[in-house]
């Protein structure tokens, strides 16, 4: 068992996360004009900190099986991110009345709508993400409430009942093809991703003898939430700033499924002798270990160690060595991966050099 003075300094753990607490304290001074700049954000998550993965580089570090019970004792990792629902809204907030004020230039107004699509992916999406694979149901809700922020509620149920049992498989549109650019990836993931999710809901409430499209139907209840917001916004804050925020969530959409691409880009499970596939494995998912992305994105980069438990929390999630590994961190081969080319070049070489090693795993074609 830890010491004293380990347990002590795993309390202070937590604190590293608050790094990500950067971007909201930045969307708050950008919403209010105590910015310089309105890019302020889209320069802190795409500028610094892919040009710091670079320098810092990752490590292969990871808690020992009593420091894990350590810190999952530790009610602050929660916290961290059952704050993120009152921020997030808050936020919001601050945004529509920004738009609705209206005056700004049109660099400034892209500015704007870009901080707020920031909070859309990387918290209203990642931070649900997050919470929607816990095991209260309050937890579940309060990603619900985040995700509605985005206007991608239906993430949870294909995500969750859907991806994490069909990833590296064709029947899973959250996993990019050998050679797929990202702007084809979007296109597919959003629109099959969605209707996998009518489909899914629809087979739940027939195992359970209910009508597939009645009222007990949860894509209907987020249909209904989701225009209920639409139309609150644009009676409260006017149409100008109801349409900043669709172009806002529009933007997140695009993070989360820009990150969904590179997550399992050219990686497939192997079909075995019954024509069906195995579990997945690590070598299922990119990762990475550079720090500041780590933290910025609570742990997501430690991706196939998610798949293999899907309900471990952020904070216990384990580097794995055997799985493929990414070249920076995710917010940098995000940048990269909007230049399809250089991102062949960074991942085809290990790829290909995977495939040919793993028994497990093909690619992707």
């Amino acid at each position: 068992m830890p010491d004293a003075l380990s347990r002590s300094a795993l309390r202070w753990r937590a604190l590293r996360y608050t790094i990500t607490y950067i971007v909201p304290c930045g969307a708050w001074a950008t919403f209010t004009d105590r910015n310089p700049t309105p890019w302020m954000v889209p320069l802190f998550a795409f500028g610094l900190i892919p040009l710091l993965d670079l320098i810092l580089r990752g490590r292969h570090t990871n808690l020992s099986e009593a420091e894990e019970r350590v810190v999952l004792e530790d009610p602050t990792f929660d916290v961290l991110l059952y704050l993120f629902v009152p921020i997030q809204y808050v936020l919001l907030f601050l945004f529509l009345h920004r738009m609705q004020e209206g005056g700004l230039q049109s660099w400034d107004l892209a500015g704007h709508i870009a901080t707020m699509g920031i909070l859309c992916g990387v918290y209203g999406i990642n931070v649900a993400h997050e919470l929607g694979h816990r095991s209260k149901r309050w937890e579940r809700d309060l990603a619900r409430a985040l995700l509605l922020s985005s206007l991608y509620m239906h993430f949870i149920i294909e995500h969750n009942r859907g991806h994490h049992r069909r990833v590296a498989t064709p029947e899973d549109p959250a996993s990019a093809r050998y050679g797929e650019t990202v702007y084809g990836f979007w296109f597919r993931s959003i629109l099959y991703s969605w209707l996998s999710a009518w489909n899914i809901e629809a087979e739940r409430l027939r195992k359970i003898g209910k009508r597939p499209y009645g009222m007990k139907n949860e894509m209907l209840h987020t249909l209904a939430w989701q225009f209920g917001l639409l139309v609150l916004i644009g009676a409260v804050f006017g149409i100008p700033a109801l349409l900043a925020f669709l172009a806002a969530a529009l933007l997140g959409i695009l993070l989360l499924e820009t990150v969904n691409y590179i997550e399992h880009y050219g990686l497939r499970r192997v079909r075995n002798n019954e024509g069906t596939y195995g579990r997945v494995q690590h070598v299922h998912s990119w990762n990475s270990d550079h720090l500041l992305g780590r933290m910025l994105l609570f742990e997501l980069t430690r991706h196939s160690d998610h798949h293999w438990k899907a309900s471990k929390k952020y904070q216990v999630l384990r580097s794995q060595e055997e799985g493929p590994q990414l070249p920076t961190g995710y917010p940098g081969m995000m940048l990269l991966s909007l230049v399809p080319p250089l991102f062949f070049l960074a991942v085809h070489p290990p790829l290909q050099q995977l495939a040919d090693s793993e028994r497990d795993l093909i690619l992707a074609r």
